[in-house]
């Protein structure tokens, strides 16, 4: 019996109703009834047994059902929030490959038992732990007993960006947390337990950092044999994505299937030389068998990750039809690829790459399958490039809000250098294990470097990526339907009309504030302040949030991808407060990624070593003033005559709608208050105001918000941030005042429109618009 049989519209029908089950439960901003979902699925199955119609409606709930089985684990039981900043002591195993470096080791731990103040207690089964100061060398499986701190999966929340709790919730991850320095913390078992491919995996990393040593060459190696990318920073990942060559660094289902096709023709070579052997079985059969096993180890090397389990499921569907003789159409093999990787892992269905394989695969079936004659090979593999890139395009912008523009002329030739690249560095890796021999290994080495330093060259064209904003969800569906016409046979009629679908994705950008109103959004970027406003037809940022000894960058990963998002490819006016790093750290990241056209600070001279060529810091003054699209903006402090440093010299700005005023003050303290009181009196009125130094008790003095009067206090605080901002008795000052008050830590970016006449609306919060079953909700 087929599967078309059982179901109408046979194995695809299958694929797509299990999937779509599978993402209608991830779309859910609440977690279902259990009993209901079980209830419907049985009914619907019942049905389903004498109503073959229905039985497609069964497969989706019972998608839906199998996704809310494998995430109630994460979802039903969640870490406590009355353990924040609670010391807890832990026992467990590392889990994976640690990542260490002299400032902090980070690592995945599988917690066995958990207990505070002697009292056990439950606590998510994975959490995502670092050590700052001392940290021990660290392997994989070892079982450690550590006094930690820990909390809920919390990231940034904005409009646009990475969604850092949607990664941890599809990694497992229940918690995140730091190991406190203590005379507690003792490495019980430094075996590997029943981790031992990982410690394979980070003996493997350690010899291969011997000898390339901490370069360059030794992390691209690490990403191509071990899938540890972590060596990797954020300058080599920009280079990738602008050549759009990235894909060649995770390994997925092109190095699966470049090993796999090594080892299948030099099995089946060899096997066909055996005599006796080949009669019993055929040489195409044993070449599957050989290339299946290299297939799976490649895939153990890197970890069993979720791009190569769905890479190595995909390849087995082939290789286990070739073993069974078996007659696999394209769609059928895709189809059942599908519904194995989302029973291995339905969470899969939350990464992009995810979309990006399937999407890619089912490019090169719709563009290249049942088409009249073989092409040759250049031929062929240049319909093949121009399928993928074309048929991810609007993918890739839609994720992303970007695409390499240089990615098929590259890709035309890196993808076939890699292909003999790959086994080239997997031969010297394990001759050099073997021989002791590493002179291969710096061979290859020396080329992926020199390789790199070409993509580097490439990705400095500035015409190297398009970028996209936000578009309605119209444009999408055009721009997808019109890849689908121009990669359609060359024989369909109006294949020019795919041309005319993809114009939206060009011509319709978010729409600009009207003349006269201003846009603010306080975006989040934990312990920082980072605000952009946008008129008409001008840019204000006013600071960037904080820069991470790991590299991480506001300006570049939150501040830039919101710019972006609304179309906007120049700053008009960069404020950035003062020198503080959780203000101007993120300096260096947006100006790499978005020009600037003047820039002011309280304390220009500090900036100097953050600024690109050609880019210079004047110094904010009182008195200096613009009218921009029907709205004022003005420096209050400080003034041309005093001599300030650190927080007091803030730049304090005040934008003026006919509707309502915002006032930002940096870090500016008490005695800044207190003058700008004096000095301004009525004017210094404002409905919205963002909290100086993050709610410290330094300022937000009473006299001072008596004056402002605002109508909202915005804080800009990180999530159970160490300082504890805002402080207690400045959220009581504010609250027995009577001014409602919102803090980035629980809501997320925080957008207002102040308008061209009052009255001043309510907020728009990013946490509450893009609320999610995985969303971390804090309580206030």
């Amino acid at each position: 019996m087929s599967a078309g049989d059982l179901v109408p519209g046979g194995l695809p029908a299958i694929a797509l109703a299990l999937s779509a089950g599978i993402g209608i439960f991830f779309l859910q901003q609440r977690l279902p009834s259990g009993l209901l979902v079980l209830g419907m699925g049985a009914l619907l199955t019942l049905a389903a047994i004498g109503w073959r119609w229905l039985r497609l409606a069964a497969l989706v709930v019972i998608g839906f059902g199998y996704a809310y089985w494998a995430s109630s684990p994460l979802l039903t039981q969640p870490f406590s929030e009355s353990l924040l900043r609670q010391d807890l002591l832990i026992e467990g195993r590392i889990a994976g490959l640690p990542d260490q470096t002299p400032e902090r080791a980070r690592w995945l731990f599988d917690i066995e038992q958990a207990s505070h103040q002697g009292q056990s207690v439950r606590l998510p089964e994975r959490v995502r732990l670092s050590w700052y100061k001392g940290a021990p060398a660290l392997a994989a499986g070892e079982r450690w007993r550590l006094l930690v701190r820990l909390k809920p999966p919390h990231g940034f929340m904005n409009p646009a960006g990475f969604d850092y709790e949607r990664w941890l919730f599809q990694q497992g991850i229940g918690a995140t947390g730091y190991v406190r320095d203590s005379d507690q913390n003792q490495r019980l078992d430094a075996g590997p337990g029943g981790d031992w491919l990982n410690r394979l995996r980070q003996q493997w990393r350690t010899h291969i950092i011997t000898v390339l040593g901490e370069t360059r060459a030794a992390a691209l190696v690490r990403a191509l044999v071990l899938g540890d990318r972590e060596g990797l920073g954020p300058p080599e990942w920009q280079v990738l994505t602008r050549t759009g060559t990235n894909h060649l660094l995770a390994i997925s289902g092109l190095h699966i299937g470049l090993i796999a096709a090594a080892v299948f023709f030099l099995g089946r070579w060899l096997w066909a030389r055996l005599g006796s052997l080949a009669l019993r079985l055929a040489a195409p059969r044993a070449g599957a068998v050989a290339a299946l096993l290299a297939a799976f180890g490649y895939s153990a090397l890197a970890g069993f990750s979720i791009s190569t389990q769905r890479a190595l499921v995909m390849l087995a569907v082939v290789l286990v039809a070739l073993l069974a003789r078996r007659q696999l159409r394209p769609l059928s093999g895709i189809s059942l690829a599908l519904v194995a990787v989302l029973l291995i892992d339905p969470l899969s269905v939350l990464s992009y790459g995810f979309w990006l394989s399937f999407g890619a695969v089912g490019a090169l079936l719709y563009a290249l399958g049942s088409r009249l004659g073989q092409p040759g090979l250049i031929a062929g593999w240049t319909r093949a490039q121009w399928a993928v890139a074309l048929g991810l395009l609007p993918l890739l912008l839609l994720l992303f809000g970007r695409a390499s523009l240089i990615a098929p002329p590259v890709n035309l030739l890196a993808v076939p250098l890699f292909s003999v690249l790959l086994p080239a560095i997997l031969l010297a890796t394990l001759i050099s294990l073997a021989s002791g021999w590493g002179w291969p290994l710096l061979m290859v080495g020396a080329l992926l470097e020199q390789g790199f330093q070409l993509l580097n060259i490439l990705a400095e064209l500035p015409w190297a990526t398009l970028g996209l904003g936000e578009r309605p969800l119209w444009v999408w569906g055009a721009a997808f339907a019109g890849v689908a016409l121009l990669l359609a046979p060359r024989g369909l009629p109006g294949r020019w009309l795919g041309l005319i679908y993809l114009l939206p994705l060009l011509l319709v950008r978010p729409l600009p504030p009207a003349p006269g109103t201003a846009a603010v959004t306080v975006l989040d970027v934990g312990q920082g302040l980072a605000v952009a406003v946008r008129t008409a037809r001008h840019t204000l940022v006013y600071d960037l949030g904080p820069r991470f000894p790991s590299g991480f960058n506001t300006g570049s990963a939150v501040v830039a991808p919101y710019l972006r998002a609304l179309g906007i490819g120049e700053v008009d006016l960069l404020v950035v407060s003062h020198a503080d790093q959780d203000h101007a750290g993120g300096l260096s990241g947006l100006l790499e990624e978005i020009p600037v056209a003047r820039l002011l600070s309280g304390e220009p001279a500090e900036l100097e070593s953050a600024l690109s060529s050609g880019v210079t810091a004047e110094p904010c003054q009182a008195g200096q003033q613009w009218h921009w699209d029907g709205v004022d903006l003005a420096i209050l402090h400080p003034s041309a005559a005093t001599q300030l440093e650190g927080n007091d010299s803030s730049c304090v700005l005040k934008i003026t709608t006919g509707g309502a005023s915002l006032l930002l003050s940096g870090d500016a303290g008490r005695r800044i208050e207190a003058e700008l009181v004096r000095d301004y009196g009525q004017a210094l009125r404002a409905e919205v105001l963002v909290a100086g130094h993050h709610g410290s008790t330094t300022s937000s003095a009473r006299a001072f918000l008596q004056q402002v009067d605002p109508r909202w206090v915005i804080y800009s605080a990180g999530f159970a941030n160490r300082y504890g901002f805002p402080a207690k008795v400045v959220s009581e000052r504010v609250d027995h005042l009577g001014i409602p008050s919102l803090n980035t830590a629980t809501t997320g970016a925080i957008s207002f429109l102040l308008p061209a006449r009052p009255p001043l609306g309510p907020p728009e919060l990013a946490r509450a618009q893009r609320d999610r079953l995985w969303r971390h909700h804090p309580a206030p």
